[in-house]
C-alpha cells in the first residue's frame, strides 16, 4: 500500500496518522475516566487499570520528549529491560486516579503532535527504546503502543476496543521497522524461510529468515515465497502485540496461508517476541 505523506497540522506524517494518535488518546482517556475502580485487574496482565493507565501516561510523555529531541534512555530494547524500566517508572510515579491519568494521556499525545509540527522536528532522528527512527515511524510507534494498552483497558472495563483496520494499517511503518529487532533467537536459530505477508486491503511485504537473521522487504520478497499469509489487519496487529492467539485467528478465518510450505504459517508469530 502506498502511503501519501503531506504537511498537515502535526508535521510531515502519513495521512491520517496525527488524527489517529489524537483520537486514540481521546478514546483511551474516555475509557480511563469510565473506570469506577482503577484497582481492577487487566486480564492477561500483572497490571491494574490504574497501572496500565499510568504506564500509558508516562510512555506518551516519553514519546513527546523524544519527538522534541530530548534524550530519554529507557532500557536497551529487550523485553526484559523494557519490563524493568516499566516497573521502575511505575514505582516512582504513583498516580493511579482516573482523571489525572486520562488528562495526562491526552496532553502528552498533544505534546507529541506539537513537537513533530515544529521546525526542530527536522533534526536528528530520535533514539527510542527500540532503536533510532524518524518521527514519522515514531508516531506510528506511539499509535501502536497506545492501541495495545488501549485494547487491554477496553477488555478490563468490558468496553469496545479502538483497534480498527485504518489504525492497524497506520501501525505498519513501526511494525516493519522493528521486526528485525524483536526476533526470537530460540525459534529463528538455524531456520531458513521466505514469507510473503499480505494484509487485506493494506500492506504486502516479505520476511526473509536466514539462520536467525530477519530481513523485511516492502512488497513481495525478491525470490518466490515458501509461504504466503493473508491476514486481517486488526488480527495481524493483535497477534503481533501478543493480544490474540494465532490459532483463534485462524479458526475465525482471519488468517489464510498457501504456497510450497504452508505449514510455516503457524510458526511465523513465534519468530518474534512482542516488546
Amino acid at each position: 500500500m502506498h502511503t501519501t505523506v503531506r504537511q498537515d497540522g502535526a508535521g510531515r506524517l502519513p495521512d491520517g496518522l496525527s488524527g489517529a494518535v489524537r483520537d486514540t488518546a481521546e478514546e483511551i482517556a474516555t475509557l480511563v475516566r469510565s473506570a469506577s475502580d482503577t484497582a481492577l485487574a487487566v486480564p492477561g496482565s500483572a497490571w491494574t487499570v490504574g497501572e496500565a493507565a499510568a504506564h500509558l501516561a508516562l510512555a506518551n510523555e516519553l514519546m513527546a520528549d523524544l519527538a522534541a529531541g530530548r534524550e530519554r534512555p529507557y532500557g536497551d530494547g529487550t523485553p526484559q529491560s523494557l519490563a524493568a524500566a516499566n516497573a521502575e517508572s511505575l514505582t516512582v510515579f504513583t498516580e493511579r486516579r482516573a482523571e489525572p491519568l486520562a488528562t495526562m494521556i491526552k496532553e502528552q499525545a498533544e505534546a507529541f503532535l506539537d513537537a513533530v509540527s515544529r521546525p526542530a522536528a527536522a533534526g536528528p532522528a530520535p533514539a527510542t527504546p527500540l532503536g533510532v527512527m524518524d518521527r514519522s515511524v515514531l508516531a506510528s510507534y506511539l499509535l501502536t503502543h497506545m492501541l495495545g494498552h488501549g485494547y487491554d483497558l477496553a477488555l478490563a472495563l468490558r468496553r469496545p476496543h479502538m483497534v480498527d483496520r485504518a489504525r492497524a494499517n497506520l501501525c505498519m511503518p513501526f511494525m516493519l521497522a522493528v521486526m528485525p529487532r524483536v526476533t526470537n533467537a530460540a525459534t529463528t536459530a538455524g531456520r531458513t524461510a521466505r514469507y510473503r505477508i499480505r494484509l487485506r486491503g493494506g500492506e504486502a511485504f516479505g520476511v526473509l529468515l536466514a539462520d536467525g537473521a530477519v530481513r523485511v522487504t516492502p512488497g513481495a520478497p525478491p525470490l518466490r515465497a515458501d509461504c504466503t499469509i493473508l491476514l486481517d489487519p486488526v488480527a495481524f496487529l493483535l497477534i503481533a502485540l501478543g493480544r490474540l492467539n494465532p490459532w483463534r485467528a485462524i479458526a475465525r478465518g482471519q488468517v489464510l496461508a498457501w504456497g510450497p510450505r504452508p505449514w510455516l504459517a503457524p510458526r511465523f508469530p513465534t519468530l518474534f517476541t512482542a516488546p
